[in-house]
C-alpha cells in the first residue's frame, strides 16, 4: 500500500506510513523543489510529534534549513511558508481521518501546491531512497504565529459584537484560535467566544474532528442553542475547514456558506470573480449575480481552485466540501478567515445567520451529497447522460457531469480521492423537485 493520494499523502499507521516513510519523502520533498529551507507545522495526533521528527531529519539530511512551527494547523505552514519566503512547507497532519491514520500536505514556494509531475517525482524519489546531502538544521519559528494573527486580522476587517461558540473537536486549533482572538480583540473586536473541546488531544476523547459527518453534529448544535449564541464554529482536525451552525443550531450546507461569503468578499471588492465548484452553484452563482460579481467554474480540488483563482485574479474561491480559498491569503484555503468574513456580515447587515441561512434553503433546496460504491464510475455517468441529456436545457463538463433542466440540475462525478461515484441535486424553491431527481437518477445508477 501507499500513503500517496491524488493530491497529498495519508495512510494508515504502520501499513502506509511511519517514520521511515515520512524521513525519505521529506528527503525526495527536498530534492525535487530544490529548497534550501522548509517551514514544518504538525498537528496533535499522537503520532505527529514522531512522524514530524522524521520529517525534519529526511529534509536535514538533504541540507535543508527547517523552520519548524511546531503545533498549528495548516493555514498556519502555508502562511509561513510565504511569509518567510521558504523553498516549501510540509504540514504533517490526517485532518478529520481516523486515528490510526496520519500524513503530509506538501507545497512549494509561496505555498503554491506541487504540480502533479513534481508530486509523481516526490513518490519515486521516495520509493528511491535517494542519496543524503548534509548541513541542514532546524529552528523554532513558532514566533510567525503573530504576523499570521496579524495578516488575517487585516483581511476580515471589523467584526462586531457577537457570541460565537467554538469547537475546536480537541484538534490543532484551539491555541490559534486564542491567539487570533487576543490579537482581534485588541484591534477592537468584541467577540464573546465559547470555547468547546477547546485543548488539542491527539486521543480526541469526544471523537475525531469531522463536523461533515451528521452524527458528529448534535453536541455543538446542542452547545449553540443552549449558550443563545449567534452562531456556533465547528473544526477539522488541522481546522484548514471550518463548519457553520446558525443561532437555532442547524447546521449549513456548504454551498450556502460559499454564497455568503462569495457577498461577503463583492461587498469589499466590487466586480470581482468569484471562483466555485460546479456541484450545486445556483445559489452561489446568484448571489454573485445580485452582488455584481463574476462567476468562474473550475473542478473540485484545490488544486483545480488555486489554480483558477490565480489565473483570474479571484478574490475568493470556495467548495461545498468547507475548503475557502483567498487571494490575500496566498489563495490558500483557511478555516478561521471564514467564520470571521461571515461574523463580519451579520454585523454589517444587522441580519442574523438564521435569516440568511432560511433564506437560501427556502430559495435553494439541494439534496447533500450522495456517495455510490460502484464498479465502473465511468460506464454509470455514461448511462444517466445517454437517458437525460436529451431532456435537458444544459450540459457542462467541467467536473463530471452536470445537467441542467431549468427547475431542477444534477451533477454527477467519480471521487478524486475515494473510489465512489457523487451526486447532488438542487431545485429552485421546490425541495420535492430535489427528491423526484435523487430517485430518478438512483433508480439510473442502481438499475
Amino acid at each position: 500500500m501507499s500513503p500517496f493520494k491524488r493530491y497529498d499523502i495519508r495512510g494508515r499507521l504502520g501499513i502506509d506510513l511511519d517514520e521511515a516513510v515520512a524521513h525519505r519523502i521529506a528527503r525526495a520533498f527536498a530534492r525535487v523543489t530544490g529548497a534550501d529551507s522548509v517551514v514544518l507545522a504538525r498537528d496533535c495526533r499522537e503520532s505527529s510529534p514522531a512522524l514530524a521528527d522524521a520529517v525534519a531529519a529526511g529534509l536535514m539530511a538533504h541540507g535543508v534549513r527547517v523552520l519548524d512551527l511546531g503545533l498549528a494547523g495548516t493555514e498556519e505552514m502555508y502562511f509561513a511558508t510565504a511569509h518567510l519566503g521558504t523553498g516549501g512547507g510540509i504540514m504533517v497532519t490526517a485532518s478529520h481521518n481516523p486515528r490510526d491514520y496520519n500524513g503530509m500536505k506538501l507545497v512549494g514556494r509561496g505555498a503554491v501546491p506541487l504540480t502533479d509531475a513534481a508530486f509523481a517525482q516526490v513518490r519515486a524519489l521516495a520509493d528511491a531512497n535517494p542519496d543524503p546531502l548534509p548541513g541542514g538544521s532546524r529552528e523554532d519559528a513558532s514566533a510567525v504565529r503573530q504576523a499570521y494573527v496579524a495578516h488575517v486580522a487585516g483581511l476580515v476587517g471589523p467584526v462586531g459584537r457577537l457570541r460565537v461558540l467554538v469547537n475546536s473537536g480537541n484538534g490543532a486549533a484551539g491555541p490559534t484560535l486564542d491567539a487570533l482572538a487576543d490579537g482581534l480583540e485588541s484591534r477592537g473586536a468584541h467577540l464573546d467566544l465559547l470555547r468547546m473541546h477547546h485543548h488539542p488531544d491527539g486521543r480526541f476523547p469526544h471523537g475525531v474532528p469531522n463536523p461533515l459527518l451528521p452524527e458528529n453534529r448534535p453536541q455543538t448544535e446542542a452547545a449553540v442553542r443552549a449558550a443563545g449564541a449567534d452562531m456556533a464554529v465547528a473544526f477539522d482536525g488541522d481546522f484548514d475547514r471550518c463548519f457553520l451552525f446558525d443561532g437555532s443550531g442547524r447546521f449549513l450546507d456548504g454551498e450556502h456558506v460559499v454564497a455568503l461569503l462569495a457577498r461577503a468578499r463583492l461587498a469589499r471588492h466590487p466586480g470581482a470573480a468569484i471562483v466555485h465548484d460546479p456541484r450545486v452553484l445556483w445559489a452561489v452563482q446568484d448571489t454573485i449575480a445580485q452582488a455584481g460579481g463574476r462567476s468562474v467554474l473550475a473542478p473540485t480540488g484545490h488544486v483545480f481552485l488555486k489554480a483558477a483563482m490565480r489565473a483570474e485574479g479571484a478574490v475568493y474561491g470556495g467548495e461545498m466540501s468547507a475548503h475557502h480559498y483567498f487571494r490575500d491569503f496566498m489563495c490558500c484555503d483557511s478555516g478561521m478567515i471564514p467564520w470571521l468574513l461571515i461574523a463580519g456580515l451579520i454585523d454589517r447587515t444587522g441580519q442574523s445567520l438564521a435569516e440568511m441561512a432560511s433564506a437560501l434553503r427556502r430559495n435553494y433546496p439541494s439534496s447533500g451529497e450522495i456517495n455510490f460504491a460502484v464498479p465502473d464510475p465511468g460506464a454509470i455517468v455514461a448511462r444517466v447522460q445517454a437517458a437525460l441529456a436529451s431532456q435537458a436545457l444544459g450540459l457542462d463538463r467541467t467536473d463530471g457531469l452536470s445537467l441542467d433542466f431549468g427547475d431542477w440540475r444534477l451533477n454527477l462525478r467519480a471521487s478524486n480521492t475515494e473510489p465512489l461515484l457523487r451526486l447532488n441535486v438542487e431545485a429552485r424553491g421546490d425541495a420535492g423537485l430535489v427528491a423526484a431527481g435523487v430517485a430518478r437518477v438512483r433508480a439510473l445508477i442502481e438499475g
